[in-house]
């Protein structure tokens, strides 16, 4: 039950980023918001290196391909993202606060790791941003008026993702109940994300494309992006 629940929750968050890549791509946008793609990738590879030197085992296989698979979003975050931002956000200012964003991001992955050793730190962090990111999903929908840059698949395959360690942690592994309970708070956020994402589909809505900015300095148009 163990394995197959990790499997389950490594296949489900796995289909996240496939979809997530090949919407971006198609859509010219991020399909994951900035903060939760900043936590994700940097909890990806701090414990992908953590687990593979130190402790072998499948989660640590599971999290160097979900890591490797998130660096293809965070490429689709700088090639497309300063287009999601207001128009005074420059190429450099968009490329300074990206940069802050993911070191604040491993920084705080390194926090806990240090505070709460590598077991604790792994579970404590991976459900609090997965709370964050279950709301930041449905932030994200609001301020683009529905799918654009998203997918029902996404929705359901997030949710089916963070549910599996769930069980896996909050159930069958007693933790006193704060797991079991940042657990259901996500699902409930998921749900209501997968709710407005099979209504927007319903309705054809596909949001609003980002306002066209025009150039006023011939410097601002060297993009890094």
């Amino acid at each position: 039950m163990h394995i197959t629940l990790i499997l389950a929750s490594g296949i489900a968050w796995t289909i996240v980023y496939i979809e997530a890549i090949r919407v971006g791509v198609r859509e010219h946008t991020y399909a994951m918001p900035a903060v939760a793609l900043g936590l994700n990738f940097a909890w990806e590879w701090t414990y992908a290196v953590h687990n593979l030197a130190f402790d072998p085992s499948v989660q640590g296989g599971i999290n160097l391909v979900w890591g490797i698979a998130d660096a293809v979003i965070v490429y689709t975050f700088f090639r497309y993202g300063r287009a999601e931002f207001p128009s005074f956000v420059t190429p450099r200012m968009f490329a300074g606060l990206s940069v802050l964003l993911f070191g604040m991001s491993f920084a705080v992955q390194w926090l806990f790791l240090a505070k709460f050793g590598s077991e604790d730190a792994a579970g404590y962090s991976a459900f609090l941003q997965n709370l964050l990111m279950s709301a930041l999903f449905i932030a994200m929908f609001v301020a683009r008026r529905g799918l654009r840059g998203q997918s029902v698949t996404i929705a359901v395959a997030k949710w089916l993702g963070t549910l599996a360690p769930t069980i896996l942690f909050g159930t069958l592994e007693d933790d006193g109940g704060f797991l079991l309970g940042l657990g259901i708070m996500c699902s409930v956020l998921d749900l209501v994300y997968v709710g407005l994402c099979v209504r927007a589909k319903q309705n054809g809505g596909v949001g609003d494309v980002p306002e066209p900015r025009t150039v006023t300095n011939p410097a601002d148009s060297a993009s890094i992006l």
